[in-house]
């Protein structure tokens, strides 16, 4: 499968604070609040939910591609994707903004509260999807992730006309956009993508209900945290898939991106979507362990041995053929 990604393209500074966010809102203040979060930690990182998301498509061995806006000082983050199999030939260079910027703090049960500059991003809504499609020679499918919303609206418009499969994965765009535009987005998907919160979100802001949008739609998939995920198709069994057990929490940020990476690896691989969730699931867990959303390792043995324990031989022996 040709697979392209649009979305984000960030800078993450990625902060710790030692303490509770709960601890400091007082309930009867929250129209007023006024406060500022002294931190230990500052991480500078590359982020960005579309490169995100293709760096773990490129550590499974597949060759992603990157759709987005970046500004000039995207070269060294540029060289870093391609390193790791990421096709970066769409992406657009502003010629007069610097590439986006994400600034999240985390608090100690794993809260965030976060910003983001969208800088180039502004101009993704400029890239057309057919000359990408004819550089490589047709997609199969386009996953729409959270970009500049004309951005958001235009790609998924034009794949609707051209016939070309998307995947809608609007995230934090969710909180901006209105039901008219949602509804642009979600209608018509080959999958949709969100977590809970997100599901509900859709449901409120478009008026329809949960199976009315199960109708409107391929395969529903929602992330459930710690819980795992859900994946519903109209008319078909829920296929529901457990997370695997972690090692450490370090940090939440960037593990939906990896979940969908492997998610999409498994679809390419032609697995099932209880085996895609699964490895999806399982590139999610490296992510939470680790401080950074592609600062993560897969050490084909060692991710084995651990999708092996955590959803058992015959799902592991399939995902091996194509780890191999």
């Amino acid at each position: 499968m040709r697979i392209a990604v649009t979305g984000s393209i960030a800078t993450d500074h990625l902060m710790t604070f030692p303490g509770r966010f709960a601890d400091q809102l007082v309930a009867d203040q929250l129209h007023t609040v006024s406060l500022s979060f002294l931190v230990d930690d500052l991480d500078v990182r590359r982020g960005g939910v579309a490169p995100n998301i293709c760096f773990g498509m490129g550590l499974l061995g597949l060759h992603p591609i990157l759709v987005g806006a970046a500004g000039a000082d995207f070269a060294e983050y540029r060289a870093w994707l391609e390193r790791h199999g990421v096709d970066t030939d769409s992406v657009r260079i502003s010629e007069v903004l610097h590439t986006a910027r994400f600034v999240c703090t985390t608090d100690t049960d794993h809260n965030q509260i976060a910003s983001f500059y969208t800088g180039a991003m502004s101009e993704a809504r400029q890239i057309e999807l057919q000359p990408v499609a004819d550089r490589v020679g047709g997609l199969d499918l386009v996953l729409i992730g959270a970009d500049d919303p004309e951005a958001m609206i235009r790609h998924t418009e034009e794949c609707r006309s051209r016939g070309i499969p998307f995947a809608a994965d609007p995230s934090q765009q969710l909180a901006r956009m209105d039901g008219d535009d949602i509804r642009v987005l979600v209608e018509g998907a080959t999958y949709l993508f969100t977590n809970e919160y997100e599901k509900a979100l859709i449901e409120s802001k478009t008026g329809w209900s949960a199976d009315e949008i199960l109708a409107k739609v391929g395969t529903r998939v929602t992330t459930l945290g710690a819980r795992g995920v859900r994946i519903e198709r109209a008319g078909e069994p829920v296929v529901e898939v457990g997370c695997a057990q972690e090692e450490a929490k370090v940090d939440p940020t960037g593990v939906g991106d990896a979940f969908r990476a492997g998610f999409l690896a498994g679809l390419t691989w032609e697995l099932s979507l209880e085996r895609a969730a699964q490895l999806g699931c399982m590139l999610a867990t490296l992510v939470i362990e680790t401080l950074g959303t592609q600062e993560y390792e897969l050490r084909r043995g060692h991710f084995m041995e651990r999708f092996t324990k955590a959803y058992g031989d015959e799902a592991a022996a399939e995902v091996k053929a194509h780890l191999s």
